[in-house]
């Protein structure tokens, strides 16, 4: 029995995640001290806190069973959405964001723990369905995503919503669904991505210098541009299926799905945004820094003198001026990786790149080998939730990603995040051994 209990760990998930929960905290800490050495937050207690409660729930996952939610996921499911639709009526707002509840100082972000019910509902969703068309398959999936990412969508909170987005696409490459079905759902969120951007990027940075991509903004030209494109997707359809065209026609039809589709999911999604000016400007200013340095571009240029003024080793533990000055702003949360570079240089990043890639490889290696579908299907989901707060976060703060709002799993501060990471961990290490698929 004592060897089982031992057997259910796993020494490099356990190790990687202590050390970089430490090294959050440690950065916290640093984070909440002003430039005459005063400690004015308390954050690093509390989320020593959220750490306890996150340990305590990593081991319990690495034991218990996770198959046992199996057959009442879709309850789970089900409470998520409408804890999603209450929150809108009933949550605090939160940078502008109405996706928190709680009491004085404590809150908590009920679409991080829905991460993990989303990726145990599409586990359950793609093991039931093996033998079901793949186009059938795909658009139940696509369901599955569309309700909790879009409730999400509207809170708005732009950043969690993609983490869903990227749970769904790990998990759609990982099952047996055609690569060319996947691709073309990714393209269309590409595309629609896309055609967001475009004329935020033509109003904010580029001054409606460009004519036609006002096109965008007006409803009778967008509706006649999305007629255009379906006509011709229809035309090249028609072509290579009656008439056996060329095979091109085939993939012709293939884009200009994906550019229809793009153009017409856009515009929800541009109303979304346009109740929140300051949030499209942030999300369009890493093109051009320069363009609004002391509004939508702020964080950005302060987060890049910070990551600059590190160099190779660093200005030292808790000597750090962009943050120790204030300047740096959600240096805790979003922005804690340049509290990190400020302190530690080069080094110290290359300390969390290394420990994130350890990570990333053993969530790789646990879904490689097991042979429990429903096990299988999580860690894949896990391996894209990981992912992309890992890339963005980094990518962000940067510049080089546009700035979303996603926390860096295990060092931000936050409790929901955290506790939702460590959680994550204990499941992956209870897939892992229960890798093979019997009791």
């Amino acid at each position: 029995m004592k060897a089982s209990f031992i057997k259910a760990f796993d020494i490099l998930i356990i190790g990687v995640v202590l050390t970089l929960v430490t090294i959050g905290i440690l950065f916290i800490y640093s984070s909440g001290i002003d430039s005459k050495g005063n400690l004015v937050t308390n954050e690093y207690i509390k989320q020593l806190i959220w750490a306890s409660c996150g340990l305590i729930l990593m081991i319990f996952f690495a034991l218990f069973d996770y198959r046992k939610f199996e057959k009442h996921i879709y309850w789970v499911y089900g409470a998520l959405c409408i804890i999603l639709l209450l929150l809108k009526i009933l949550a605090r707002s939160h940078k502008g964001a109405s996706s928190w509840i709680g009491i004085g100082e404590f809150g908590i972000q009920p679409s991080e723990f829905g991460k993990i019910a989303f990726a145990f509902s599409l586990s359950k969703y793609l093991t039931d369905t093996e033998r079901l068309h793949p186009l059938l398959r795909l658009a139940g999936a696509t369901g599955l995503l569309a309700l909790p990412a879009g409730l999400i969508l509207i809170q708005p909170d732009t950043g969690t919503a993609s983490t869903y987005v990227a749970i769904y696409f790990l998990m759609l490459f990982f099952s047996d669904i055609p690569l060319r079905f996947t691709l073309f759902i990714f393209g269309i969120a590409t595309s629609t991505i896309f055609f967001t951007i475009l004329p935020i990027w033509n109003q904010f940075i580029k001054d409606n210098s460009y004519y036609i991509i006002n096109a965008l903004t007006i409803p009778t030209l967008k509706i006649l541009i999305i007629g255009t494109a379906i006509t011709i997707c229809l035309f090249c359809l028609i072509v290579r299926r009656y008439f056996k065209g060329p095979k091109y026609f085939y993939w012709l039809s293939y884009g200009f799905a994906i550019i229809s589709a793009g153009l017409i999911l856009s515009t929800p999604v541009l109303k979304v945004l346009e109740k929140n000016v300051y949030q499209e400007k942030r999300i369009v200013s890493f093109l051009d820094p320069t363009k609004d340095p002391q509004g939508a571009a702020y964080h950005l240029n302060q987060s890049l003198i910070a990551i600059g003024s590190g160099g190779f080793r660093g200005q030292s533990y808790l000597h750090g001026t962009q943050s120790h000055l204030r300047f740096l702003p959600e240096q805790s949360t979003d922005f804690i990786f340049s509290v990190l570079s400020e302190e530690s240089g080069f080094l110290g990043c290359l300390v969390i790149f290394v420990l994130y890639f350890l990570f990333l490889s053993k969530n790789i290696s646990i879904i490689q080998n097991t042979s429990n579908k429903f096990g299988y299907y999580i860690a894949a989901g896990f391996l894209g939730m990981y992912s992309i707060h890992f890339f963005v976060n980094v990518g962000m703060v940067m510049g080089k990603m546009p700035i979303t709002g996603l926390p860096l799993m295990f060092i931000s501060y936050g409790g929901s995040s955290l506790i939702t990471a460590m959680a994550s961990a204990g499941i992956l290490m209870g897939i892992q051994y229960r890798k093979y698929n019997f009791s």
